[in-house]
């Protein structure tokens, strides 16, 4: 292996890996090229992961020695497929080492090759005119007037190469075994001792025989050879159906058929599939699906990191008649909140069998949401520690016409059944809480306020704009019906009559009460000092550019914010044309975090309908931020030393987490933001700075999870939180 430096035009300085210090840490692999002058140039950075083949996700970070340590700058390296990947653009000043870490919990990395080409400032305006003018154009016109990291951001986008732009194309690139990926994976199986069995269960009712022979081969074809299929056959009448289980089993003794004497539907069919299962795990199949040849061995190679797992399951997509697929579905990792709503988990999932058995496999009755039905049930018993998403698509879910898809055609049905699981689950912990049906036909719960209600201390920091804090007020007093509010407006220094008269105003109501804190900004410092004088168990952080859209907001984050093993909640902020501001935050995108789904229009669900539906994230945005007192008081408070003005509420929410409770999104509290309007733009040099070193305290301070938020996933692009691959 080597790795070699590019200067100037052509003229190339080859090191050896040996001569260059490696370090194989818990963050990965880290290459010192403190002595080769890097920072502050623009280079092309090229390196190849042979380890993990067409499936390899590495990110590549620059590391450079501040005052409180080495920090890291996440660098948006391109993926082309087979574990090439290649980054263009100018490095931090001051880089030290460059640093490569596997993004799918993979333990190491093995780098075949690792190129870093110095680039001509002449050249690399040349080439990013020849694809993008305009904005080339834009960084000469910023870099005349001495705008230098204006001119170098927009040179770096023009510069960016084409890379992968349609899933076909992902497909090809990175999710297509190589003939070395499949000599490599079966060279690793062979050296396993002890592999775990693993049975898929399938249901077979009438199918067109070459969908399920299409099946079973999918089955017959896995890399990992250590499985069972076990076939119910649901007393299917087409006699070819029964001729073809027949002949499959005779050729293959792994596969074991029973034949149903009479049809009792999906449920009952998966049930008798189980009762002559023997491995230790059981993935569950449908008679018309398909399964990529590597799906059981990354579901055993999971299972032997980590031997007490009791649930894992994988990203998915669709497949057509003619075999072509679309419509991925990219998952975050375990998340109860989302799964009342909606089975985000199928497919590919597998269960340990004794704890399938355990809660009585699937019910009748159920039918069309008997899978989400199970697993509704099993999350009374599943440790969060004990279940793993493997963020790679192991499973082909057909949707040709015909196949004979129960919810496709009793959609109504399956929509009740789904309902009616909810309902149990809340009846069987005991909760006060009813279900209904929310948007789209998913599921809804609408957890029940305590009696009397908690207050709820509303916090607002403001300075002058009297126009604005005018509307949040009136909405917090006179359009919301929650029963128990206090508001405390925490005055920054307001000069404006209009402001003062209005804070003169407002303090005459016996629900109002107004702090006086003039000075320098500071966001965190003001809240703090709101909290502080707030009487109420429920703290809300609350913009002062707010307006209340709806009554019944404050229930619904309150109702969710009292729950014990909850820290904290926020709420759907939309700008005033409707288009969606605030959908949960996602960690790592833009550098630190972002916004799930920025700009999405009013009617648009989202991403499989995630934002239609409450569920866990990362972080809320402190523009609308409900926290308990004791909450915030056990993990510090706002940050009022290094984090005035920005990302103090995600430092706030990752302490929450790390604590161990939840942060809850949900959609059914929807406010509007006129967001900034209060504080204007970071557009000097001291907020710059300020802005600056708040990223590198983010950074130092929670570098690993920036790198992975769980609630999104590894193959989406993270330069805007879009749920896209670029």
């Amino acid at each position: 292996m080597r790795a070699s430096l590019r200067l100037g035009r052509g003229r190339v300085v080859a090191r050896d890996f040996a001569r260059l210090r490696l370090d194989f840490g818990t963050q990965g692999l880290s290459l010192d090229v403190a002595d080769l002058g890097l920072g502050a140039r623009w280079v092309s950075i090229a390196f190849k992961d042979e380890n993990h083949g067409a499936f390899s996700r590495v990110e590549l970070t620059a590391i450079v020695d501040g005052p409180d340590g080495p920090q890291g700058t996440s660098l948006s390296e391109r993926a082309f497929g087979h574990g090439r990947f290649t980054w263009l653009g100018r490095l931090p000043a001051g880089t030290t080492a460059l640093r490569l870490t596997p993004m799918l919990g993979e333990p190491g990395l093995s780098i075949a090759e690792f190129t870093v080409t110095v680039q001509s400032r002449l050249a690399l305006v040349g080439r990013a005119a020849l694809r993008r003018p305009v904005l080339t154009a834009q960084a000469l016109f910023w870099r005349s007037v001495g705008k230098r990291v204006r001119s170098q951001h927009r040179l770096a986008r023009a510069l960016v190469p084409p890379g992968l732009t349609a899933y076909d194309t992902w497909v090809r690139h990175l999710d297509t075994l190589s003939d070395a990926d499949r000599a490599r994976i079966a060279a690793e199986v062979a050296q396993w001792r002890d592999p775990a069995l693993i049975s898929v269960v399938m249901p077979v009712y009438n199918p067109g025989v070459r969908v399920l022979e299409e099946a079973l081969r999918s089955v017959r074809d896995q890399l990992y050879p250590h499985w069972e299929l076990c076939i119910a056959d649901d007393a299917s009448t087409d006699p070819a159906v029964p001729r073809l289980l027949a002949r499959a089993s005779a050729e293959d003794p792994r596969i074991r058929v029973v034949r149903r004497p009479e049809n009792g539907h999906i449920a009952a069919a998966t049930n008798t599939a189980l009762g002559i299962a023997r491995g230790a795990y059981v993935a569950f199949m449908d008679h018309d699906d398909v399964l990529p040849a590597h799906a059981l061995y990354e579901v055993a190679k999971a299972i032997r990191r980590e031997p007490d797992l009791d649930l894992i399951y994988s990203d998915e997509d669709k497949i057509d008649a003619e075999g072509r697929r679309f419509e991925p579905h990219f998952k975050g990792d375990w998340n109860p909140e989302l799964l009342y709503g909606q089975n985000y988990l199928n497919h590919l999932t597998v269960v340990r069998r004794s704890l399938v058995e355990a809660v009585g496999g699937l019910r009748p009755g159920f039918e069309g949401s008997q899978d989400h039905d199970l697993l509704l049930r099993l999350s009374d018993r599943l440790d969060p520690a004990r279940v793993r998403h493997l963020p790679v698509i192991l499973y082909h879910w057909r949707t040709a016409i015909g196949s004979g898809t129960f919810s496709d055609a009793f959609l109504a049905r399956a929509e009740a059944a789904r309902l009616r699981a909810l309902e149990e689950l809340v009846a069987r912990r005991g909760w006060p809480h009813r279900v209904e049906r929310g948007p789209l036909g998913f599921n809804r719960l609408v957890r029940a306020l305590p009696d009397p209600a908690p207050r709820v201390s509303v916090v607002i920091p403001t300075k002058d704009r009297a126009e604005l804090l005018r509307v949040v007020l009136d909405g917090l007093l006179n359009r919301t019906d929650y029963p128990d509010i206090e508001v405390v407006v925490v005055d920054n220094g307001s000069a404006e009559p209009a402001a003062k008269a209005l804070l003169e105003k407002a303090s005459a109501d016996g629900r109002v009460r107004v702090l006086a804190r003039p000075g320098p900004f500071n966001f965190s410092g003001l809240s703090n000092d709101g909290a502080a004088a707030a009487s109420g168990p429920l703290l809300l952080f609350l913009n002062n550019d707010i307006e209340i859209a709806e009554p019944g907001w404050l229930t619904e984050m309150a109702s969710i914010a009292v729950e014990p093993a909850v820290g904290a909640v926020g709420a759907k902020l939309s700008y005033p044309d409707g288009t969606l501001q605030h959908g949960g935050v996602v960690l790592g995108v833009g550098g630190v975090a972002g916004h799930s789904h920025p700009d999405i229009g009013p009617d648009d669900p989202g991403y499989f309908g995630r934002m239609v539906i409450a569920q866990e994230v990362s972080a809320v945005t402190g523009a609308c931020l409900m926290i308990r007192r004791e909450v915030f008081d056990a993990v510090g408070r706002f940050d009022a030393e290094r984090l005035a003005v920005a990302f103090n509420d995600i430092d706030l929410c990752l302490r929450v987490r790390k604590a161990g409770y939840s942060v809850i999104w949900t959609p059914h509290a929807a406010l509007t933001h006129h967001e900034s309007k209060s504080r204007g733009k970071e557009d000097t040099p001291e907020k710059r700075a300020r802005f600056e070193a708040e990223v590198a305290t983010m950074t130092e301070r929670w570098g690993p999870e920036l790198r992975n938020d769980p609630y999104y996933n590894p193959n989406l692009a993270r330069a805007k939180a879009l749920f896209r691959l670029w």
